[in-house]
């Protein structure tokens, strides 16, 4: 990333989260504005794609702790820092030789240098001892980005675990040239003007900027002949299929992370992760509340008012027995243990098993009978009278 890059372009505005945003904050936008302005989703839209590498522009250097807080200390500068002139002289340095020099104590000037070395060491391509060069970021192995899909799962593939096969689409080395962005048959050769280091300085008044080379745009090689499929870029969109393994115990929404299976990095840099958001599809008969699975059984009047021994369903296992005291209210909700989901650490939840007291819509004389002397037994009782007189009160 160039320093002029850093100086004129406002990477919180172009990703809408305010400075002091949080990494969750600055991660969520990106993927928000990159779904939406995605080549894939845009095809043949040269503004979408213009948006997409600014986003990802942005991304890229706000996601990076260091590489944030050197785009804030540039940022933060005044007015007129590395230009114009001071006291008319003119004296042209390289800011970089400053930050980059090391003193014999930690107290003197050398010291200061490395203090500010550490600090603006990796924007101006310095590094912090000896004044010495060290390629570019644009050179340096870079991880690759993070990759996210979405899998949807029956309930029951969700409670067991399984392995998906995932398709995916992400950026990596053109296949055509392997990365070199040279035609078959060519090599790219070394950049004249930076003799491959990647960068050059420019002078802005007093002071100088490293940057990447404008020749070569920092890859250090000059394609004479520029890859047909990636136009010399050396990267292109590929698809691949992984298999990905789905724990047993999965809930709906959950998001699972898969270490390195996300795109390639570049120059041997690491793999970017994959995020694999989980959407279940909804039972027949279980529900399921954090690690316990729920279920409504319906039951007698006559069991719930007199107690019963009932048969209940598990998920994919034997029935239990669930006993039913005298007096059981509708909506009552009983727990049997261990039939629950599975946990990461073997155990399960429980099963939490709720009463419907079912109503006769029909009933036949016999048992009309038998209902009218049981509200003759319960006439002397004033179920609502508490609940008018608390309804009355102010």
């Amino acid at each position: 990333m160039s320093t002029k890059d850093y100086l004129e372009k406002d990477y919180y505005k172009v990703l809408g989260v305010a400075k002091n945003a949080s990494q969750d904050e600055i991660k969520k936008s990106y993927r928000k504005l990159a779904r939406k302005y995605h080549p894939d989703a845009n095809k043949g839209d040269t503004d979408a794609e213009d948006r997409f590498k600014e986003v990802s522009e942005a991304y890229d250097v706000l996601s990076d702790e260091k590489r944030r807080k050197e785009y804030d200390a540039v940022r933060s500068m005044p007015r007129g820092f590395g230009g114009g002139q001071q006291g008319g002289g003119g004296f042209g340095f390289d800011l970089g030789d400053i930050f980059g020099q090391t003193g014999g104590g930690g107290g003197g000037a050398g010291g200061a240098g490395d203090r500010l070395g550490d600090l603006f060491g990796g924007l101006f391509g310095r590094g912090g001892g000896g004044g010495g060069t060290r390629t570019t970021g644009a050179r340096r192995a870079r991880r690759g980005a993070d990759v996210e899909t979405e899998v949807t799962l029956s309930f029951g593939r969700a409670m067991n675990g399984v392995t998906v096969p995932l398709k995916l689409t992400s950026e990596a080395a053109c296949g055509s040239c392997h990365g070199t962005g040279a035609k078959a048959g060519t090599v790219p050769r070394v950049c004249p003007s930076c003799e491959g280091t990647g960068h050059e300085t420019r002078n802005l008044g007093n002071f100088g900027f490293q940057e990447p080379c404008r020749e070569c745009r920092g890859r250090g090689l000059v394609v004479d002949d520029p890859c047909p499929t990636c136009h010399g870029s050396g990267r292109a969109t590929g698809t691949r299929t992984i298999q990905a393994r789905i724990p047993a115990g999965v809930a709906d929404g959950q998001k699972i992370r898969l270490k390195g299976k996300g795109a390639p990095g570049e120059n041997g840099g690491p793999a970017g992760d994959l995020y694999v958001n989980i959407k279940v599809k909804p039972h027949a008969v279980f529900g399921r509340t954090g690690d316990n699975l729920t279920l409504t059984v319906p039951v007698t009047f006559p069991e719930a008012a007199l107690g019963a021994e009932i048969r209940v369903p598990t998920f994919q296992g034997q029935p239990v027995t669930l006993r039913l005291p005298e007096g059981t209210p509708n909506g009552r909700t009983f727990r049997v243990r261990g039939r629950g989901a599975p946990r990461r650490d073997g155990t399960k939840g429980d099963l939490l098993v709720t009463v419907d007291v079912q109503v006769p819509q029909k009933v036949d004389d016999q048992t009309r009978e038998a209902l009218e002397r049981l509200r003759a037994t319960a006439a002397g009782d004033d179920l609502r009278g508490e609940l008018l007189r608390q309804a009355r009160e102010e």
